[in-house]
């Protein structure tokens, strides 16, 4: 199977990080083939002749490894569940493992600590757990590589205790721009949910106590739903198998086609085919469709399972992402959860980078009282937000007197080029806390910068990531001269791009400005501004 543009990079980039790292961790968002990117690994390992073990924690995360295993690489797999073990397969240099069977000590202890080369983790944001951990330290001299579409800051930051860095990560709104997954759209429904009293138990709130909270606004609930999910295929997430089948009486009360999922449902097979057929426009469940199931018609989610864990609030999501023919976006149903204690996930969780983004876009949607496009409304919290940063930042900046007047200071230089990875740096694995290198320093100073100012190991990559991508690299020293007898000032904290298209301008006009260019003392580089010098002096 040919792989996206992303997945070869993702492919490429984990290969290359391996030489470096032996832990890494990919990131892909629901529905980007985050099991074809590791099937097509997993088939360069075993054409090596490296056995390789395939971890999940459910049944149908296993079989839908091994089909596409199968049906993309042509890969045949071993299985290790329950009675069934690889090591009557030893001819098999794949293996498809449960973690809940392979963490026993005694199935364990079957295999010798070198036996696989390479241990891939499906859904690794659950490595973090005993029973996951048990296998690693186990087979501890294997490359490791964990496969998520979920974390943020602060989950890699947790998942730095077993990853030690990050191989390759894009992004939902990189997939939604690139019509690889569909857009999603917010409506804010003005319900009020009281969740004041409902208490947090394992980081999350507590399901019982959900189900109770949930209860009184059932029917109100279903009245929306009537209005806002018509015409539209639903899922619906809820915490307790007994609110699901609440819901579902009260929407086939109101004349909505509605079935009901959960672990003891011996029909759930069926039940789901016919959702998919569309014998029903409702489906509702207490948490069993989070992962493993695709149904890629699915253009509406309601979550009324409210949580904190934000991975789980995008598998919840996610399983309404995907594109399909004559689906044009995907309908995110939100509602006024009032909880003072305890933050929760909410539509502005999928795409914003931080609190503070956060805010705002909640803000915007909930006084608005109008559906949004989850990418506008990020776009535009960003706008404002880094307006206000860079203002900030670069007064701060020019208050400050330390600074060597000869080298380039990585923090403005970032400023000026927009490079928010940079300017905005926190770290998010172990290594990057680390001084920065010997190398690190050499080529930082070889390329004029202030490394006084470089904060860690991880600062000096990032700017080093950057200075290696043309469009980025800050201008040389002999481009600031050059400029500077021009009358451009702070030339340092341009690009090197930006500095050749105004050195070329000169050059064409005998080394002199053009009568109509502006002010050279005042001269900033913008994307835009360059763009239109370059067509205006051609």
């Amino acid at each position: 199977m040919a792989l996206r543009p992303y997945q070869q990079e993702a492919v490429d980039s984990i290969f290359q990080k391996w030489n470096e790292f032996k832990r890494l961790l990919l990131v892909l968002p629901t529905g980007c083939g985050k099991t074809i990117v590791f099937s097509n690994i997993t088939q360069r390992l075993v054409q090596g002749g490296e056995r390789v073990l395939i971890l999940a924690h459910r049944e149908e995360l296993l079989a839908q490894a091994a089909v596409k295993l199968k049906a993309a690489c042509g890969v045949d797999s071993a299985l290790e569940k329950a009675e069934s073990s690889s090591l009557s397969y030893p001819w098999l240099k794949c293996v498809c493992g449960s973690v809940q069977s392979l963490c026993r000590e005694k199935r364990l202890s079957l295999f010798k600590p070198d036996h696989f080369g390479t241990v891939i983790i499906d859904e690794a944001h659950h490595a973090l757990s005993d029973s996951y951990r048990r296998i690693i330290d186990h087979f501890s001299g294997a490359k490791l590589l964990g496969v998520t579409a979920t974390p943020d800051r602060g989950d890699k930051k947790n998942l730095s205790a077993v990853f030690e860095a990050l191989a390759y990560e894009y992004s939902l709104k990189s997939a939604i721009e690139s019509k690889y997954l569909c857009p999603i759209v917010a409506d804010m429904i003005p319900l009020q949910i009281d969740l004041n009293q409902v208490s947090v138990k394992a980081g999350d709130y507590n399901e019982a106590e959900l189900g109770d909270a949930l209860e009184p606004y059932l029917e109100q609930i279903a009245n929306e739903m009537v209005t806002h999910c018509s015409g539209r295929k639903t899922v619906v997430f809820l915490p307790l198998i007994a609110t699901s089948k609440r819901l579902q009486e009260l929407l086939i009360e109101r004349g909505v086609r509605c079935a009901e999922v959960n672990g003891d449902s011996p029909d759930r097979t069926e039940i789901l085919n016919d959702f998919d057929a569309g014998k029903y426009d409702v489906i509702c469940n207490s948490m069993l469709l989070t992962e493993g199931w695709d149904c890629p018609s699915v253009d509406c989610v309601v979550v009324l399972r409210p949580t904190k864990v934000r991975s789980l609030y995008c598998q919840m999501v996610g399983r309404g992402t995907r594109i399909s023919p004559g689906k044009e976006n995907l309908l995110l149903l939100d509602f006024l959860w009032m909880s003072e204690r305890h933050s929760l996930c909410r539509p502005a969780s999928l795409v914003a980078r931080n609190e503070e983004i956060y805010e705002r876009m909640q803000k915007k949607l909930e006084e608005s009282g109008q559906q949004y496009d989850v990418l506008e409304l990020e776009e535009e919290a960003e706008n404002s937000a880094k307006e206000e940063r860079e203002n900030a930042l670069a007064k701060q900046l020019a208050q400050q007197k330390w600074r060597k007047q000869n080298r380039i200071n990585p923090v403005e230089w970032a400023l000026t080029n927009r490079i928010e990875s940079v300017y905005d740096y926190e770290c998010e694995f172990n290594w990057e806390e680390k001084p920065p290198t010997e190398k690190q320093i050499e080529l930082l100073e070889r390329m004029n910068f202030d490394t006084s100012a470089v904060l860690n190991r991880g600062h000096a990559s990032k700017i080093l990531d950057c200075c290696f991508n043309t469009d980025k690299r800050p201008a040389s020293e002999n481009q600031v001269k050059c400029l500077a007898r021009s009358g451009f000032q702070n030339v340092r904290s341009w690009s090197f791009k930006n500095a050749s298209v105004i050195i070329s301008i000169l050059a064409k006009n005998n080394w002199r400005l053009p009568r109509d260019f502006e002010n050279p003392y005042y001269f900033t580089p913008s994307e835009e501004k360059i763009e239109q010098l370059k067509l205006k002096y051609a």
